[in-house]
């Protein structure tokens, strides 16, 4: 029944979800029409709901997503000229984006002229992306996809006999090639004569002659085994855990009353056991996942959209809205198990049964600790966060088991240990905000931008310190005769924590939290201005103004799901010497990996041995900083000259100012040389 209705209002919060980003708000129609003289044009018809506008194809920088066509395949027919409206927009000032925008109300028509050389093998796919506003709201830019095949050619068609097929190429591409491809038009056109080839050469070898550094991967693994100890630490103040340990050590004493130190033996065996459940269940993650799939996974906005509603939903078990209850037929068979079985057999299917019970609690620790180790992209992270909790779970049953008389001394179950719950709670819900923000920057949707994140978070953190007081009671709260002395303490932290970051919503830094909120460059209103921003956020583009400028380059590689990323723009970047030298001694290059805005078209690369397809910008960066770096961890920081080359060592995440500094140094001293 439990479980009957928590997966119900699972179901009910992603059916909120589904409508909220499904609403119709403008319908697509996508047709072919015969232009003559062997032409055709894509027509794209769209509907737009009464009070509702699109925006039009061209949009200067700085303002809302145009509508904008992308081709994920094309064969028999090439594009002739833009993307454009038949429609009149309507022309005015946006006091919001303050600029002249064109918009469309009602409807809108949009054409793609093609000329058709194979109508044999004429083949078109693509997708329409295009955001609608109301007065209060804009939906994100998702696409709209098309699909045409050469049995819905216009008949009327016609094609030059002697013109063979054309069409996007989806073979392997060499070095050069992708670094043409993937040029942007207005870096070639406005650049000084930069070797595209050179650029995208890998450089592996001449960071090894530096003594390649950056790798953040042992620093990573060690912060998610922490995080797991962490979690497993607070799993045992539960209510479902804290109770089973006088009940399981007695038990195992009981077996053995003559003989303590074989009661001693098959605790720590039972310890080792529960060690062994967690971290086969970390290793089954990421046997089904992957490293690299994980790593996507990240900023995937679908599974970013899923971890945000399970941690909404493990806040409401929290505090009380329902129980999550494994089905009781599960830890019965794990019971009879144990009793039937003898030895270290039968102490496993005990470690089983204790998992199983405490699943309603250890679950939402569980999920969240497997998530944080799937955004680090690391291959062994599920495992080494599973091993750390494991290890915080089981360390205190052995030790009560070998020293009995400190059971005597645990504080009795009771009311205090749904505080804990409810605590639990509050800090899902925050914690759970983190992830739709990851979905909306990858996306650029802007529903989250920074100070609605630190509005929620501030009244968030201020419930929590009002509920510590005991001014607010959940369900399975008992009476709070008085306030004890560990409550008010907590609860003056967290009302503290919630006066803290007020001041962000006018544009303070907040570095305490810089990982967790979203970048300063989303807030609407900031009055801070010691923030460091890229010059350019296109690689061939930063070197042409860097050889314009005759300055170094610093390659950026960030992200927009990168804890440690912000982290080092709040804490390092904004030092005062750190920012003077990047703002006006190197041209500063971010490249956002998980940017999922797409490729004018797709393209395939041979990545040892394998075919990869590089379909948005995030892929492409990935893609350079693997293929010429030999790296993929974010942040990664690397002073190059106008070739290209390394000026120095990489540098990855480490918040000490003076060894960035000394990093920056090293790169403006070699490339003066």
């Amino acid at each position: 029944m439990h479980i009957k209705r928590s997966t119900a209002l699972l179901g009910l919060l992603f059916l909120c979800a589904s409508m909220v980003f499904s609403q119709n708000e403008v319908v697509w129609h996508f047709s072919l029409k015969d232009a003559g003289n062997g032409e055709i044009e894509l027509l794209a018809d769209a509907q737009i709901k009464q009070g509702w506008h699109l925006y039009d194809t061209k949009i200067p920088d700085g303002g809302p997503t145009p509508t904008q066509i992308n081709f994920d395949r094309i064969a028999g027919v090439t594009p002739l000229g833009e993307f454009h409206a038949e429609t009149k927009a309507k022309v005015k000032y946006d006091g919001i984006f303050q600029m002249t925008i064109g918009t469309f109300q009602n409807n809108a028509r949009f054409i793609q002229r093609l000329k058709v050389t194979d109508k044999a093998g004429f083949m078109l796919q693509g997708d329409v992306r295009a955001q609608a506003c109301d007065d209060s709201s804009c939906t994100p830019p998702l696409p709209i996809d098309f699909s045409f095949t050469a049995a819905q050619l216009p008949a009327t068609v016609t094609t030059p006999s002697a013109t063979g097929e054309t069409s996007l190429s989806f073979a392997p591409l060499t070095t050069g090639q992708v670094a043409d491809s993937l040029q942007t038009p207005s870096s070639v056109a406005t650049s000084p004569e930069i070797d595209s080839d050179l650029l995208w050469t890998p450089v592996i070898e001449d960071l090894k002659a530096f003594g390649m550094k950056g790798s953040t991967a042992g620093m990573s693994l060690f912060w998610i085994f922490i995080s797991g100890f962490i979690g497993g630490l607070i799993a045992l103040i539960t209510p479902c855990v804290w109770p089973m340990i006088p009940m399981t050590v007695s038990f195992f004493l009981k077996r053995n009353k003559t003989e303590k130190k074989k009661a001693v033996t098959e605790a720590m065996v039972y310890g080792a056991a529960i060690i062994v459940i967690y971290v086969l269940l970390g290793l089954l993650i990421t046997g089904i996942f992957g490293a690299s799939a994980l790593n996507n996974l990240a900023t995937s906005a679908l599974f970013n959209l899923i971890f945000f509603a399970l941690l909404v939903v493990f806040a409401i078990a929290f505090f009380g809205g329902f129980e999550m209850v494994l089905p009781a037929k599960w830890t019965n068979k794990m019971d009879a198990r144990a009793d039937k079985t003898s030895g270290a057999l039968s102490i496993f299917f005990m470690a089983f049964t204790l998992v199983l019970v405490s699943f309603s609690c250890t679950g939402p620790i569980i999920g969240t600790l497997l998530v944080e180790a799937a955004l680090s992209g690391s291959i062994l992270g599920p495992a080494i966060g599973m091993l750390g909790f494991a290890i915080a779970l089981a360390v205190p049953f052995v030790l009560f088991a070998i020293f009995p008389s400190w059971l005597s001394n645990l504080p009795k179950s009771g009311g205090w240990l749904n505080s804990v719950k409810v605590v639990l709670g509050f800090l899902e819900l925050a914690l759970a905000l983190k992830f739709l923000s990851v979905a909306d920057l990858a996306y650029g949707w802007g529903i989250l931008d920074r100070e609605v994140f630190l509005v929620l978070w501030i009244v968030i953190f201020a419930l929590l310190g009002i509920y510590l007081l005991g001014k607010i009671k959940f369900p399975g709260d008992s009476d709070l005769p008085h306030i004890t002395i560990p409550r008010l303490f907590l609860s003056i932290i967290s009302l503290a924590f919630a006066v803290y970051m007020i001041p962000g919503l006018w544009g303070a830094p907040l570095k305490a939290i810089s990982a967790f909120s979203p970048p300063l460059y989303t807030q609407d209103f900031n009055l801070y201005d010691g923030e460091v921003h890229a010059q350019t956020m296109d690689y061939e583009t930063g070197i042409a103004l860097a050889k314009q400028q005759n300055k170094p380059v610093l390659i950026d590689f960030s992200g927009y799901g990168c804890v440690n990323c912000r982290k080092m723009e709040a804490s390092v970047w904004t030092d005062p010497r750190v920012k003077d030298i990047l703002d006006n001694e190197y041209i500063l290059i971010t490249l956002m990996v998980d940017d999922k805005a797409r490729l004018p078209e797709i393209i395939e690369v041979n990545e040892n041995g394998r075919t990869t397809r590089l379909k948005t910008i995030g892929d492409k960066w990935s893609y350079l900083q693997r293929h010429k770096f030999g790296a993929n961890a974010q942040p990664y920081y690397i002073a190059l000259d106008h070739d290209g080359k390394p000026l120095s060592p990489s540098y990855a995440y480490d918040e000490n100012v003076e060894k960035y500094i000394e990093f920056l140094q090293t790169g403006l001293t070699n490339f003066k040389k």
